[in-house]
């Protein structure tokens, strides 16, 4: 570029700086003057500080700098990487058996259906201009599928055809539907006679239950790794659960870190306490030799011996 040339842009630079900054100016001054005789009026209000900040700032402004070639229009559009759905909408809902949803789901395809049903209300989500919202159903197979397998999030969303943001926000919205809605109505203590008979067909007499901990294997936070480390050598939180004699889940409790002996989580557990009260369990006693025995829960040598706990040793301890 010439020399000349080049005094002349630097020139016309200057000279389109200083018109812009001529026009704030006045701009600003003006704002000030309307500001002052509002208050001079006593009839300032939110509304009218508003209206004169989107003059001062809004298109106008705008309309000087596309005039001196600084700002261009661009036009936009939406687009979004192709995906398919085949897998979920051709195969699995429409092909698989109910062993094939208990492999890849954990659950027959009944139970499934009911499942969505319950949390249809909470999980519901509008279509929008951009796009359909995912269906309940479409969001808790995914979720189901992402808790059942050890897939990664991109793996999961292949399948369904989404982005792994997607299958992380339907695992947490699921997650905390059931947990707020399922939870109480699924682990709950049931008919406590049937219980005591099931046990005490398989050699148990007045037991109201089996309890133990098992371990959650998690990423431990840096500054907290020491305390999530278990005595297996992995960081985890421990789930505390008592169950019932089909194994299936009467009171749960989680989230100690994995350091945590069985016994402190069991005497800060809701289920301590309710115990400690004779809460739990009906008044219901049998006699043994010449002892009465309330109904007890069966727990391993980790547990202390109270009076609503026996403990049941294997061969050699």
């Amino acid at each position: 570029m010439e020399p000349a040339q080049i005094t002349l842009a630097i020139r016309n630079t200057l000279n389109t700086t200083r018109i812009i900054q001529q026009y704030m100016q006045h701009q600003n001054l003006a704002k000030r003057n309307r500001a002052s005789r509002r208050r001079q009026r006593g009839d300032e209000s939110d509304e009218d500080m508003d209206t004169a900040f989107s003059q001062s700032m809004g298109p106008d402004n705008a309309g000087i700098m596309v005039l001196m070639g600084q700002v261009h229009a661009v036009e936009r559009r939406f687009w979004a990487w192709e995906t398919s759905t085949d897998w979920w909408d051709r195969i699995a809902l429409q092909v698989w058996d109910n062993s094939q949803w208990l492999r890849n789901f954990c659950m027959h395809k009944g139970t499934f259906i009911e499942l969505c049903d319950f949390l249809s209300p909470a999980l519901k989500r509008m279509n929008t201009k951009m796009r359909a919202a995912l269906t309940v159903e479409k969001r808790v197979a995914i979720a189901l599928r992402k808790l059942a397998m050890p897939d990664s999030y991109r793996s999961v969303g292949n399948q369904f055809g989404v982005g792994k943001s997607t299958v992380g926000a339907a695992v947490m919205q699921v997650a905390n539907t059931i947990k707020d809605l399922l939870i109480s109505r699924v682990v709950t203590l049931g008919n406590v006679q049937v219980m005591v008979d099931g046990f005490a067909a398989m050699g148990f007499p007045n037991y109201g239950g089996a309890i133990d901990g098992t371990h959650i294997p998690v990423f431990a936070l840096e500054h907290q790794a020491g305390e999530y480390i278990n005595r297996k050598g992995y960081f985890s939180i421990v789930l505390q659960a008592l169950v019932d004699h089909k194994g299936r889940f009467t009171n749960i409790n989680v989230g100690w870190p994995g350091k945590v002996h069985d016994v402190r989580i069991f005497r800060n557990s809701g289920l301590f306490q309710k115990l400690q009260e004779g809460t739990l369990f009906p008044d219901q006693k049998i006699t043994v030799g010449d002892v009465e025995m309330p109904i007890v829960i069966l727990g391993d040598p980790a547990y202390a011996l109270m009076p609503h706990e026996a403990i049941h040793r294997q061969p050699g301890q």
